[in-house]
């Protein structure tokens, strides 16, 4: 279960897609181009133990530490939008060590991309529980 994000999409091409996107509406198609290259996780990992709590919608976290050190996270979710912020999380977050996820200013990062302004509460509360996931599997 292999997925472009952290290695060929990056935050470095996050923050290039949404620098060129003009407007909510282009930001908003860049989400859902980014959730499509997101591969769904197998039914046997959407279990209780890998739900990600505090998103209205249904969102799951796999993952696993390779041999340098490096963190792989595997997101996914019931909706098209949060699916996409994953994604974006996860070019930012995913084939990182734990010091590199620590050190990453993610609100930096999402006030670049301007996503929060245009989230309802409960979706930048999900993003928030998303990103506090991943940090808490890096930091074990």
């Amino acid at each position: 279960m292999t997925h472009p994000f952290g290695t060929e999409i990056t935050d470095t091409e996050v923050r290039t897609l949404f620098a060129a996107a003009q407007g909510w509406e282009a930001r908003y198609r860049q989400l859902i181009l980014l959730a499509r290259q997101l591969p769904p996780l197998a039914e046997a990992n959407k279990v209780d133990t890998n739900a990600i709590h505090g998103c209205e919608s249904q969102a799951w976290l796999v993952a696993r530490q390779d041999e340098q050190g490096r963190w792989q996270f595997h997101c996914d979710s019931d909706a098209r939008i949060v699916k996409g912020l994953m994604a974006v999380v996860l070019a930012a977050l995913s084939n990182k060590t734990a010091a590199d996820i620590a050190a990453f200013d993610m609100d930096a990062y999402f006030k670049e991309l301007q996503l929060l302004s245009h989230l309802s509460p409960s979706r930048g509360n999900g993003l928030r529980a998303v990103v506090s996931a991943i940090k808490t599997k890096a930091e074990t």
